[in-house]
């Protein structure tokens, strides 16, 4: 990767408000972006996406009182992550820090308080959408699931995330219901393209 990667990727986003739809749509991009950039065409995605890139450092301490935190130390951007937790957890914890570094400067201008949600609320909804996007891309999942795969546990096995987390993510990409249930097949073209809205919640 070269050392334009956060710079690349921070240009996706208008300095500007945003609506949540706008956001998630963005995150997406981002997401997208670093996975093309790092070369990924397979799950699992290998955690090197966010590992090589320049100046971005992630230390795991114990004891720690939260799941992870970042900060800016000596010109790099440290992700301090609890290293007490379960390694999946961890890998989303990760990707969701990196998506605040890159929201970092514009955070209260791209994301302010917006119907009863205060721009840190927000903020945390989106960079959890963005860890989704980034560790379960859509198209990868999407063709294992039309190649047959479509039990939850198998299919967080395949990309190395939480049950929880796949369950999120097949549900905002229109693949299972709130209960669970999968779709017919012919649902999954009618769904395709239905704009995701349900936010990742485990960090």
């Amino acid at each position: 990767m070269n050392r334009g990667i956060l710079a690349s990727l921070r240009d996706l986003v208008p300095i500007r408000p945003l609506t949540d739809g706008e956001a998630l749509r963005i995150a997406e991009l981002q997401a997208s972006r670093l996975l093309m950039l790092s070369g990924v065409t397979a799950a699992p995605v290998p955690d090197s996406v966010i590992a090589n890139v320049p100046k971005v450092e992630t230390r795991r301490i114990v004891p720690w009182p939260v799941s992870g935190c970042t900060d800016w130390v000596k010109s790099t951007w440290v992700i301090a992550i609890n290293g007490a937790e379960s390694p999946l957890r961890q890998r989303f914890t990760i990707a969701h820090e990196f998506k605040h570094i890159l929201d970092h400067r514009f955070v209260h201008v791209i994301y302010p308080e917006h119907w009863g949600r205060t721009s840190v609320q927000r903020a945390e909804a989106v960079c959890d959408y963005f860890a989704g996007c980034l560790l379960v891309p859509k198209v990868l999942l999407r063709r294992a699931w039309v190649d047959g795969q479509q039990d939850a546990g198998e299919l967080a096995r395949l990309f190395n995330v939480s049950t929880a987390a796949m369950q999120t993510r097949l549900l905002q990409l229109g693949l299972i219901d709130r209960l669970g249930r999968c779709k017919p097949a012919d649902v999954y073209h009618r769904t395709a393209a239905r704009p995701a809205v349900t936010l990742i919640t485990d960090t």
